[in-house]
């Protein structure tokens, strides 16, 4: 079955510097290396679906430069429909990156045109209405998302929102998912949880409970998925299920991507209906599958790296 998936969010360019280690304030390091990358976390979504193998359409706007028309030619080349995407007087989003030995990042993101990506014509709605997962993310105006998840609300189509970055929600727009999607500096900021502590008194921040942050969220949201990096991802969904899957294990060189490699292939597991614990340990194996590489949208996987990876990982081999 070919997974129906239409992205709505972000394309910036990805401006990317290898560091040592990531400068704290006031600090200057220098870097290792250098990257100009297309990415942005709506525009990665996309392609990571459409290279785990959706009938992926993206909408988005990017500027009437150099960059926005890389970002275009990045889309169109993985397949990715663009009858949605407007092109915009301005700059293109842009996001400055800075990645350490560890393969931990810090990123800044101007929006440039995805700023002004502020409404949806009735061609868009008709197309979220039609398709079988609606993913979206938080790094394009808040009133766009709204007018997303309602039109997919109309169509009956299955909302996923990767709620990054982190900010809080309306709870009429939470109302309206059916699968939350968050790590967990996100998910402690969208429960309300930033910068309290653990009422047991052992100094662990909320981020580190797992099983509290579910809760919470589940009182907002019907499904939760909360990812833990190299550890994972849990999954719980409201008075239901609860479990947690490992990640398989790799040698990460470049994390920058992985969430959106992970969101993009659990929206199409979960448009072709597989099992929650296949979608997630495939999800996983994206994720992984992606941090073994350098870049935004040129390290997300195709379909066979993923399948390779999760049968390494997960399926069951006879000895010998």
């Amino acid at each position: 079955m070919t997974a129906r998936v239409v992205v709505v969010g972000s394309a910036n360019m990805d401006l990317v510097v290898e560091t040592p280690t990531l400068p704290r304030p006031g600090e200057t390091v220098l870097g290792d290396g250098f990257l100009a990358v297309p990415g942005g976390k709506g525009a990665n979504q996309a392609v990571a679906a459409a290279r785990a193998g959706a009938d992926c359409h993206f909408l988005g706007a990017v500027g009437l430069d150099a960059f926005g028309d890389e970002l275009k030619g990045c889309l169109a080349a993985a397949g990715v429909g663009l009858d949605g995407l407007r092109r915009v007087a301005g700059p293109s989003g842009v996001a400055l990156i800075a990645v350490d030995a560890a393969a931990e990042n810090l990123i800044v993101v101007a929006p440039g045109a995805n700023a002004h990506f502020t409404d949806l014509d009735a061609i868009d709605r008709d197309l979220i209405a039609g398709c079988d997962v609606l993913l979206c993310q938080l790094e394009i105006p808040p009133e766009t998302v709204a007018q997303a998840v309602a039109a997919a609300r109309r169509g009956g189509t299955t909302i996923v929102l990767n709620a990054a970055p982190a900010r809080a929600l309306p709870d009429e727009l939470l109302a309206g998912v059916d699968l939350l999607v968050v790590n967990q500096t996100e998910a402690t900021v969208l429960a309300g949880l930033d910068g309290a502590r653990d009422p047991d008194g052992d100094g662990l921040a909320p981020a580190d409970d797992v099983p509290m942050l579910l809760d919470t969220l589940l009182t907002r949201v019907p499904r939760v998925v909360l990812t833990l990096g190299a550890a994972g991802a849990a999954y719980a969904e409201r008075g239901g299920l609860r479990l947690e899957v490992g990640a398989p294990p790799v040698e990460a060189v470049d994390t920058t991507a992985a969430g959106d490699a992970f969101t993009g292939a659990l929206a199409v597991a979960w448009a072709q209906g597989r099992a929650i614990e296949e979608s997630l340990r495939w999800a996983c194996a994206a994720g992984a599958a992606c941090a073994q590489h350098r870049g935004a949208s040129s390290s997300l996987p195709v379909q066979a790296e993923i399948d390779a990876l999760y049968d390494r990982a997960y399926q069951p081999h006879p000895t010998a």
